[in-house]
C-alpha cells in the first residue's frame, strides 16, 4: 500500500492519476456546434477531438457529461466535475473561482439576423431590439454592459435560440462568432446571415475546479499536441482552414 502511494506521489500528475485508474468526469454542453454536438448517438466536435487527443498524449481515461452550460460552473466548483470543454471564455470573474488551462481557441461575438434584414449590422444597431442569447454566457455580460437597451431572451440551448429567430419573435442572436457562422452556412443557409463581429479577443480554455493537479498536465500536453502538428489536423477538420 505505501509503496503503491509513494509510486504515485513520484510520477507526474497525469500519470498518477492514470496509476490510479481515476476516470474523470468531463462535462461538455453538447449543444455548441462546432465544438461540441451529438451525431449518431456519438459526441463529436472540435473540443471532443482536442480533448481526446490530450487524454491521450496524458494518459487521462475519463468519461463526458453532457450537461447544459449554465450547470458547468457550479459543477466544477462542487468537484462534481474534474474539467469542462464547452466553448467556455476565460474571464477574471471566472478565475475566482475556478482555473482554466492555457488558451485553445481564440473566438468573439457576432450578430446573426434574418436575410432579409438590413438594418442591423453594429452592436449599436441593437439597441432597444429583442435579441436572443444564451444563458449564462459570456454574451450575455456584454450587451448588458455595451447594449443596455436591448431586450435580452435568454435560452438554455442557443439552438432554441436560433429557432426563435427563424420564426421572427426576436430580431438577432448574439452568440460566439464559429458557432453562428456554422449555423449560418449549414442549418441556416440562405436563411439567415452574420452582419458583423460585435467583441473579438476573448479565448476559450479547458475549465477545472480551483487548484486542480490537472491544469500543469493538460497545459503540457496541449503544447505537446501544438507542437506535433495534432491541434493543426484538427482545426483544419472542424474549420476548413489552418490557426492563424
Amino acid at each position: 500500500m505505501m509503496a503503491g502511494l509513494a509510486l504515485a506521489l513520484a510520477l507526474p500528475a497525469g500519470q498518477a492519476l492514470a496509476q490510479q485508474g481515476k476516470e474523470l468526469v468531463v462535462a461538455t454542453d453538447t449543444a455548441f456546434v462546432p465544438f461540441e454536438f451529438k451525431q449518431n448517438g456519438k459526441y463529436t466536435g472540435f473540443d471532443i477531438d482536442l480533448w481526446d487527443a490530450i487524454a491521450k498524449k496524458a494518459n487521462l481515461n475519463y468519461r463526458f457529461q453532457p450537461m447544459d452550460f449554465n450547470g458547468i460552473i457550479p459543477g466544477l466548483q462542487t468537484r462534481n466535475l474534474d474539467a469542462a470543454l464547452a466553448g467556455i471564455t476565460i474571464r477574471d470573474d471566472r478565475k475566482q473561482v475556478i482555473d482554466f488551462s492555457d488558451p485553445y481557441y481564440e473566438s468573439g461575438l457576432a450578430i446573426l439576423v434574418n436575410t432579409d434584414n438590413s438594418a442591423i449590422k453594429t452592436a449599436a444597431d441593437l439597441e432597444g431590439k429583442t435579441v436572443a442569447v444564451k444563458i449564462g454566457t459570456a454574451t450575455v455580460d456584454f450587451m448588458q454592459r455595451s447594449v443596455p437597451t436591448a431586450k435580452l431572451k435568454l435560452f438554455p440551448n442557443i439552438d432554441n435560440a436560433f429557432l426563435e429567430l427563424a420564426t421572427g419573435r426576436v430580431d438577432a442572436v448574439v452568440h460566439d462568432t464559429p458557432n453562428v457562422q456554422y449555423y449560418a452556412q449549414t442549418g441556416g443557409k440562405d436563411r439567415v446571415k452574420v452582419t458583423g463581429a460585435v467583441k473579438s479577443g476573448d479565448f476559450y480554455g479547458i475549465a477545472f475546479p480551483k487548484n486542480s493537479e490537472l491544469v500543469p498536465v493538460v497545459n503540457q500536453a496541449l503544447k505537446d499536441i501544438r507542437a506535433d502538428g495534432t491541434y493543426d489536423k484538427i482545426y483544419q477538420k472542424w474549420f476548413g482552414k489552418q490557426p492563424d
